[in-house]
C-alpha cells in the first residue's frame, strides 16, 4: 500500500505540472542554452567555492545575479552523450536509446528542439554535439565531430567540413553570435544552442591564459588522499585517481621521454595520442607560444623528484591551473554573448541558461573525471534569467534535473508538453516564493557506460533531500547508502546499518515506485 502511495504521489505530481500549459504566448521568449562540458559548479563562483573563488567566473555569475541559481540540479546519467540526449528529449536513457557513448542517437524521435520548430520558431545549435547521428530540428548547424579539437578545430555542416584557425572556445562564440546577427530570422522567436567543448580533458588553454594561474595554490578538497575505506568495492576499484590514472604527458603537459625518464609508466596511451594530436593541428606560433609556458614545467618536473602525496599534489595543482584556465576562455565568452544580447536589445525576452552536461570531480575522493552518482558528478550547475519570469538574485534548493529542461522551454513558449515527456517544467519554480505546493522529493539516476576508460561499474540510485541510495550491479550486487546531512562528502556506506534500517526500507520503496513510473527495465 505504501508504494501504491508513493506511486500515486509522483504521478500526481507530474500531472500538476504538465496542466499547466498555457496557449501559444503573443510574446514567445526567446531561448538561449549555453552548455559547458564537464564544468564542475565547484568551479563556478555563484557557488562560492573555496576553489572558484581564487579562480572567478564574473560573467557566468550575471546569470545568477540577474536570474536564479539551483543549488540542487542533477543530470540523469553523468557521461557526455547520454545526458545530452536526456537534455534534448526531456526523457531518460532507457527511453531515448542513447544510453552509453557508444550508441548513435536516432534523430527521428521528438526532441524539445523540434517541437519548438513546429511552432514557429527558429533554431539553431552551434558547438559540440556529441550524439554521432546528424542534429535534427534545427534551422541551422555547425558542429564539432566528436569531443572536437581546442585549437584550429574542425567543424561539420550538413554538407561540409570547415576548419577554422583559432581557439575553439573563441570560435564556437563567434559562430553563433554570427549565427544571431546575420542568419537569423528576427520575425521569429529563436532558440539557439551554444555549446562549448571546454573544459573537457585534455584542458588545453587558451593561448592568452596559458599561464593564469601558474602562481595561485589551489585549496586541496579535505578528502583528496581518500583511500575509499568506508565506501564500496566500485569506488575502490575506479580508476579515475589523481594520483595514479591521471597521465602526466596528456593531461599534466610533461613530455614524454621526460615522463619515461623519470621511471612512470605511460598511461592511456589513447589520450597521449589525442593530446599530442592537438598540439601538431597548432600552428607554428600557437606552438610556439605553448612551448614557451610549458617547456619549464617540463623542466621544473625533470629537475625535482616528487613521489607520493607530494606528486599527488603537484598533479593537482597542474589540473586546477589548466582547468580552470579553459573556464576564464568560457566565462569571457559567455559575457560576448550577454553583452551582445543586452546591446541588441535581446536580453529583456530571452531565458538565457548556463549548465554543464555533468559534474566534475575536482579531487575529491581523489578523483577526476565523472560517472558515478557521488554528488560531484551528479550535481550539475545551472543558472537561469528570464527577467519577465525570474526575480533576481533569486535561488532554489528544490530538486531538479536535467530531463527539465524540455518541459520548461515548451511551457515558456507556450506550447504543448507531450504526456511522454519524463521531465517536470521548472516554472513553479520561477515564482514569486519559488515554493510550489507539490514538487518531486527524489530524482532517479542511471549510469549504463561499459567498464572502459575509467572502470566505472554500472549503478542506478535514488536521491532524496537527505539520503542516497545506489545500487552498484555490475560484476558486484552492492549497495550503498548516504545521509547527506551528516555526511556531505559521502565517505561512509550506511547500508545495513540498524540506526538506519527504516530509512533504508523507505529508500528502497521510493527507488522501486521511480522504476515503475518511469518504465525502467526490470532487469537492471
Amino acid at each position: 500500500m505504501r508504494l501504491i502511495k508513493i506511486l500515486f504521489s509522483c504521478i500526481a505530481i507530474l500531472t500538476m505540472t504538465w496542466g499547466c500549459v498555457d496557449s501559444i504566448t503573443d510574446n514567445p521568449p526567446n531561448i538561449l542554452f549555453i552548455m559547458s562540458d564537464d564544468h564542475a559548479y565547484q568551479a563556478i563562483s555563484a557557488y562560492d567555492h573555496p576553489i572558484a573563488r581564487l579562480a572567478p567566473t564574473p560573467q557566468i555569475d550575471r546569470i545568477a545575479e540577474e536570474g536564479m541559481i539551483f543549488h540542487n540540479m542533477y543530470v540523469a546519467n553523468s557521461i557526455c552523450g547520454p545526458s545530452r540526449a536526456c537534455i534534448i528529449t526531456g526523457k531518460f536513457s532507457h527511453i531515448n536509446g542513447f544510453k552509453n557513448n557508444g550508441n548513435k542517437f536516432n534523430p527521428d524521435q521528438p526532441t524539445f528542439p523540434k517541437i519548438l520548430q513546429a511552432n514557429g520558431y527558429q533554431t539553431a545549435v552551434v558547438g559540440k554535439w556529441h550524439l554521432k547521428s546528424q542534429p535534427t530540428g534545427f534551422d541551422y548547424w555547425q558542429v564539432l565531430p566528436g569531443q572536437g579539437h581546442y585549437y584550429n578545430p574542425d567543424f561539420l555542416l550538413p554538407d561540409d567540413t570547415v576548419r577554422i584557425e583559432g581557439y575553439v572556445t573563441d570560435i564556437i562564440t563567434d559562430l553563433a553570435l554570427d549565427w544571431l546577427e546575420e542568419k537569423r530570422d528576427d520575425s521569429k522567436p529563436f532558440m539557439l544552442m551554444y555549446q562549448h567543448k571546454a573544459p573537457h580533458r585534455e584542458w588545453l588553454p587558451g593561448e592568452k591564459y596559458l599561464d593564469l594561474y601558474h602562481d595561485i595554490a589551489f585549496p586541496e578538497p579535505e578528502n583528496l588522499f581518500d583511500n575509499h575505506e568506508n565506501m564500496g568495492t566500485a569506488a575502490k576499484e575506479a580508476e579515475m585517481l589523481i594520483s595514479d590514472h591521471m597521465a602526466l604527458s596528456s593531461d599534466n603537459k610533461i613530455l614524454p621521454d621526460v615522463v619515461l625518464e623519470k621511471g612512470f609508466e605511460p598511461f592511456l596511451q589513447w589520450y597521449h595520442n589525442a593530446y599530442h594530436n592537438n598540439l601538431n593541428r597548432m600552428t607554428p606560433e600557437q606552438r610556439a607560444n605553448w612551448e614557451a609556458v610549458y617547456a619549464p614545467i617540463t623542466e621544473e618536473f625533470k629537475n625535482n623528484n616528487l613521489e607520493g602525496d607530494d606528486l599527488t599534489r603537484w598533479k593537482f595543482q597542474r589540473y586546477m591551473q589548466d582547468y580552470l584556465a579553459c573556464i576564464k576562455s568560457v566565462d569571457d565568452n559567455v559575457g560576448r554573448m550577454l553583452d551582445y544580447l543586452e546591446e541588441n536589445g535581446l536580453d529583456q525576452n530571452t531565458i538565457v541558461v548556463y549548465t554543464s552536461d555533468q559534474g566534475f570531480y575536482l579531487g575529491e575522493h581523489g578523483w577526476f573525471d565523472k560517472r558515478f552518482m557521488y554528488e560531484e558528478s551528479f550535481r550539475t550547475p545551472l543558472l537561469i534569467k528570464y527577467p519577465p519570469k525570474i526575480s533576481a538574485g533569486s535561488s532554489t534548493t528544490l530538486l531538479a534535473q536535467n530531463i527539465d529542461f524540455a518541459p520548461t522551454f515548451l511551457e515558456l513558449a507556450g506550447v504543448e508538453i507531450p504526456d511522454d515527456i519524463q521531465g517536470i517544467s521548472m516554472n513553479p519554480l520561477f515564482e514569486a516564493d519559488g515554493q510550489p505546493d507539490q514538487w518531486r522529493t527524489a530524482l532517479y539516476y542511471h549510469y549504463y557506460e561499459f567498464p572502459s576508460i575509467h572502470q566505472a561499474k554500472r549503478h542506478y540510485g535514488i536521491r532524496t533531500e537527505r539520503y542516497k541510495l545506489i545500487h552498484f550491479y555490475q560484476d558486484i550486487n552492492e549497495w550503498e547508502l548516504y545521509d547527506l546531512e551528516k555526511d556531505p562528502a559521502e565517505m561512509n556506506n550506511l547500508i545495513n546499518q540498524p540506526d538506519y534500517t527504516d530509512i533504508q526500507a523507505n529508500m528502497h520503496q521510493q527507488l522501486d515506485s521511480l522504476r515503475l513510473l518511469f518504465k525502467e527495465d526490470p532487469e537492471y
